[in-house]
């Protein structure tokens, strides 16, 4: 036992500041003060937390995300179950944490952290928005999943509406603009970026439709959201705690993937290049992960696996929160550095099958059979893996986990209106605004269009009536004798008579 202390003892410890996740167990019991620490360092490295229902993945995201607020690192949180709004108030305690904590050699504190309750829907909270011209052609191609004509159709509306100073802020200026290209604007657009399709603007818009379908009409539009709010702290120093809301969109994998791609990517496009500073700036942990990679295309993986990749030079950590790591793709699963792995169930072959490959993703370790801990972990064990300060991997450790200092429950409707009514970010974010836009502009240029057309027309039938009656006056004039000729022929008539009536008489 002396040496499985050493062990995690040395294999975890840190120069620079860290996180306490727990302590180490050793053949099912837990070894007092065997810490099991994250450094600060690595937490931009990305990470995992997997494990079965009810095995206790959403205490452990509670844990680190109130530890990181306590350092003074704003936390982001997807919240698809409805159940972490209780950061905001303190943990009541209970016999059982205190026994807990004397296992593991730590001291429990509750404690209630800084908490922003954000929405993507007509849920309270503060309202997250992005216009259409925030996510840019590409972004917004990839997600609608189009191919590589209708993308070249979306770059096209993009730059007619950067051309005519025409802002693109919600769904209804896309679809205007599309619908404008084939038909009032067909002359237009061929003129001056070639011949559209419109069987091509018509599947885009079937795409879009299907997207409004699944409530991202509430998303595009203005007031943008500045992810630079994400990174408050208050006035004792923590990071605030953004909890996104997210219960009513269960299933609409579409928004939600739409909605962490536009989120990532601004904060990639707004922050600094961070280098090495020792902590991350903002970290966020998406719940319910597979939602994000269920139904999406290869360009929006690859989209994904990019940004993964790229943004922790930002100093941002993401942390995936799934139920098993065959849910991430490998491209991502190779790019995260903490993983935090609760008990896995092995009703099924196919369930022995996942165990055994998640096993191969952890260090081999002398003191575990991998794969048999995974099925042995109590409610609040974990195997934990992380890297140390030089970025190597720690020491496999089957950990006991603290408990959360928050408390583990939904807030009340009372203390809910209670945390918006103090928000500043909903006097900001949510009244809704509609300025002039693409669709105002183009409707405006369409009635311009039509009364000009209109004035023509009035005038070519002017014209044209003006020339029916110029036509029938001269027909007129020509059929009237004059009245001396007609005078003449009479007086001539007569002659001829005269002439023909003397010969006959004669």
């Amino acid at each position: 036992m002396e040496n499985f202390k050493d062990h995690i003892d040395k294999g975890y410890a840190t120069k620079g500041d860290y996180i306490t996740m727990g302590a180490a167990m050793h053949e099912g019991e837990t070894v007092t003060e065997a810490y099991v620490k994250i450094p600060l360092k690595t937490l931009n490295r990305h990470g995992l937390i997997a494990g079965a229902t009810g095995t206790g993945k959403t205490k452990t995201l509670q844990i680190l995300a109130e530890n990181l607020s306590d350092k003074g690192i704003p936390v982001l949180l997807m919240d698809l179950k409805g159940d972490l709004s209780g950061i905001a108030q303190p943990s009541p305690g209970h016999p059982k944490i205190d026994e807990r904590h004397t296992k593991i050699g730590f001291p429990f504190e509750a404690s209630n952290f800084p908490v922003e309750i954000l929405s993507l829907s007509d849920q309270d909270g503060v309202r997250l928005r992005a216009t259409v011209s925030e996510f840019g052609p590409v972004l917004l191609s990839r997600i609608l999943d189009l191919t590589e004509t209708q993308s070249g159709i979306v770059a096209v509306v993009f730059k007619y509406c950067d051309d005519n100073k025409m802002p693109l802020l919600d769904l209804k200026d896309f679809k205007k603009v599309l619908q404008y290209a084939t038909d009032e604007g067909k002359e237009e657009f061929k003129e001056m970026y070639g011949r559209i399709s419109s069987a091509s603007t018509g599947a885009i818009l079937r795409k879009i439709v299907e997207l409004e379908q699944q409530g991202a009409d509430l998303f595009f539009g203005e007031t943008s959201f500045d992810v630079e709010d994400l990174t408050r702290v208050d006035k004792d120093g923590r990071g605030y705690i953004n909890i996104i809301r997210l219960t009513d969109i269960q299933d609409k994998p579409k928004l939600f993937s739409t909605f962490m791609l536009s989120l990532l990517a601004e904060i990639y496009e707004t922050f600094p290049e961070q280098g090495d500073s020792g902590r991350p700036e903002l970290v966020l942990f998406i719940d319910e992960a597979h939602l994000i990679f269920k139904e999406a295309s290869k360009a929006l993986l690859n989209q994904i696996e990019s940004i993964v990749k790229l943004i922790r030079s930002k100093g941002i950590g993401l942390y995936f929160v799934t139920q098993n790591p065959t849910d991430v793709p490998d491209a991502v699963l190779g790019q995260l550095g903490l993983k935090i792995q609760h008990a896995l169930r092995a009703f099924t072959a196919k369930d022995r099958k996942a165990i055994k490959l998640t096993a191969e993703n952890y260090p081999d370790s002398e003191y575990y059979d991998t794969a048999e801990v995974l099925t042995s972990l109590g409610i609040g064990e974990a195997l934990v893996s992380a890297l140390d300060e030089k970025g190597r991997p720690t020491p496999l450790a089957a950990t006991m986990l603290r408990a959360p200092m928050s408390r583990m429950d939904v807030l009340t409707p009372a203390e809910l209106k209670e945390v918006i009514d103090n928000s500043k970010l909903v006097k900001k974010y949510n009244d809704e605004i509609d300025r002039e836009s693409a669709y105002e502009m183009l409707n405006e240029k369409i009635k311009k269009a039509e009364a000009i057309h209109e004035k023509e027309k009035e005038a070519k039938e002017k014209e044209a009536k003006e020339k029916a009656k110029s036509s029938r006056s001269s027909s007129r004039k020509s059929t009237r004798q004059n009245p001396i000729v007609k005078l003449l022929t009479s007086v001539t008539f007569l002659r001829s008579v005269l002439g023909v009536l003397k010969k006959v008489i004669k």
